[in-house]
């Protein structure tokens, strides 16, 4: 789920992913990781895979409350387009769990935080049964509020943490600092929260840290959650055709780009460039190894990662991206994208939709969308898939049984199915109050669209599933857009495994993101770059590979 979005399981990486933030997190002039200090009393390292995962994971309990209209396919999410009953929707929570005690949660929040007293708050927490209190936070500068904290003694009773922000030393923390809740829901224990027990296997084994069962998942699609977006009515009306190329790309960047107008041609696009070159995934980095030759190889190491920051750097030095994406942070991509200074730019899948919702009363010939990712030769595209879990939110170990009943309450309640009033109550609100009914479809008002935002999602969500009742064209377009792209994703040797490396290596790959903003935006060289990774190698990356090639013979490959 994302802000205004009815799409739950979707990948937040990109929140931070085109402001480049989502791996470093710098106080003082130091990395904030860093200086965290300690193990946090977490030391277990490695994995937890085959039967002493299977001890640990919740039963699987599968709910068939709806068909979904487009089965899930090649790693998506399965998709909902017709209309729905609003008359007919099941209960999947017939009586409250909550234990009616409070519960403070610290989250990421993208966007401006409602008010604490809101009509969404008190109906969500009147169907839950217990006092939820939101501590959120600002999403783009999260990594370095989430490293004060863990690092204090006043921890609240959940802190929810993006897999995009566990580098450093913060799997430790995890360890040391969250409850281990494996006696709640391990096996046929979570049958108590019915809704928990329909989130696939997969995202529950990537919950596990340090041999437990620590996390509370918001399952997402294998394939990537990041969509090089266009504006198709500008599109159309010019006659612009889509690129298949790099070069492609690049050549009609140059012909859009109109910098007198005021019109550019994209944004940062290095996250494309790197499915466009087929980079090892980078933002959990399990994902960022892999098996090649029979030689363990980090992502940084490839050919593919060195022609991926030269191509993005040519965009830059060609003058086609925005003035102000030159500076990560900078202003807002989605924005310029809106206000028609740029015409391309990369962000999470759920802009998709959140982007048709926010111009639809402005601008009605607004119209984004997706252009499917190419081979940077123009063949077909070699994709990486991702996590099977992208955000988790995690109890903290001296909370009493009644608060933790309370937590997985919540949760139990976020993450009912589609089709359920659970999951209507928990993206929409209150009828009459956050959305009135149109022509049978829900859709937001003012209220809605300010205080129905991302919260209670962040406990736990559903299975992947997208749908928008209020613009099925757009769920459509959303799961058709995946399964073409996950025909062409694959598997790197470590998918699904929850890493926790040793805390000597916790900070060997920190300033490689610093550093490829440097270089796209020419303020560093590409030789550079292969010397931090020379550096790397030397200075514990050959002995963090060897560490991760016994790990691969003592677990399997996820290959095959």
């Amino acid at each position: 789920m994302t802000p205004n979005s009815a799409t739950s399981g979707t990948s937040r990486r990109s929140f931070l992913a085109s402001t480049a933030v989502a791996a470093t997190a710098v106080a003082g002039g130091m990395p904030l990781l860093a200086a965290c200090g300690g193990s946090y009393g977490g030391s277990k390292e490695g994995t937890t895979s085959g039967k002493d995962a299977r001890k640990i994971l919740p039963a699987f309990v599968a709910q068939n409350v709806v068909t979904p209209d487009i089965p899930s396919k090649n790693g998506s999410a399965a998709g909902f387009t017709g209309e729905l009953s609003l008359t007919g929707l099941k209960t999947s929570v017939p009586r409250k769990l909550g234990k009616g005690g409070t519960v403070r949660v610290m989250s990421p929040f993208w966007g401006t935080p409602p008010k604490g007293s809101n009509a969404y708050y008190a109906a969500m927490n009147e169907r839950i049964g217990a006092d939820v209190v939101w501590q959120n936070q600002d999403g783009n500068t999260y990594d370095e509020k989430l490293g004060a904290v863990l690092a204090s003694s006043d921890l609240p009773d959940v802190v929810v943490i993006p897999s995009w922000n566990m580098g450093g030393k913060i799997p430790s923390a995890i360890i040391g600092k969250f409850a281990d809740l494996g006696p709640y829901l391990s096996g046929d224990r979570v049958e108590e929260y019915p809704n928990l027990a329909a989130i696939p296997s997969d995202a529950w084994k990537y919950s596990i840290f340090g041999g437990k069962l620590r996390g509370l998942p918001q399952p997402a699609p294998t394939v990537t959650g990041i969509v090089p977006f266009y504006r198709k009515d500008v599109f159309d009306k010019e006659g612009y055709e889509l690129p298949t190329s790099a070069a492609e790309f690049l050549a009609l960047a140059k012909d859009v780009t109109r910098a007198r107008a005021k019109v550019w041609a994209c944004d940062d696009m290095k996250w494309t460039a790197f499915n466009v070159f087929g980079v090892l995934s980078g933002s959990e980095k399990p994902l960022g190894w892999n098996l090649v030759d029979g030689k363990l190889v980090y992502r940084v190491e490839t050919d593919e990662y060195l022609e991926a920051l030269e191509w993005t750097r040519k965009l830059y030095a060609a003058g086609v991206v925005h003035p102000e994406a030159r500076a990560a942070n900078q202003g807002n991509a989605g924005q310029r994208f809106t206000a028609g200074e740029v015409l391309m730019y990369n962000q999470n899948i759920s802009d998709w939709w959140g982007k048709t919702a926010e111009q639809a009363g402005h601008n009605k010939d607004f119209r984004i969308a997706g252009m499917d990712i190419f081979g940077h030769d123009g063949g077909d595209p070699r994709l990486w898939a991702g996590s099977p879990a992208g955000i988790f939110a995690f109890v903290n170990k001296k909370a009493s049984k009644a608060v933790i009943h309370d937590v997985l309450a919540a949760a139990n309640v976020s993450a009912a199915p589609y089709g359920t009033e659970e999951y209507m109550l928990t993206n929409y609100g209150v009828e009459g109050t956050h959305y009135t009914v149109r022509d049978g479809m829900p859709v937001k008002n003012d209220k809605g669209n300010q205080e129905v935002l991302n919260a209670y999602v962040m406990l736990a969500s559903p299975a992947p599933t997208i749908a928008h009742p209020d613009f099925p064209d757009i769920a459509e377009e959303q799961v058709r857009w995946q399964q073409r792209m996950g025909a062409f994703t694959r598997k790197s040797s470590f998918y699904g495994l929850q890493i926790t490396e040793p805390a000597r290596y916790t900070n060997l790959s920190n300033d490689f993101e610093q550093l490829e903003d440097d270089i796209v935006r020419g303020r560093r060289k590409t030789g550079d770059m292969q010397q931090a990774v020379s550096d790397w190698k030397s200075q514990g990356g050959d002995k963090l590979r060897d560490w991760y090639r016994k790990l691969l013979d003592d677990t399997g490959s996820a290959q095959g």
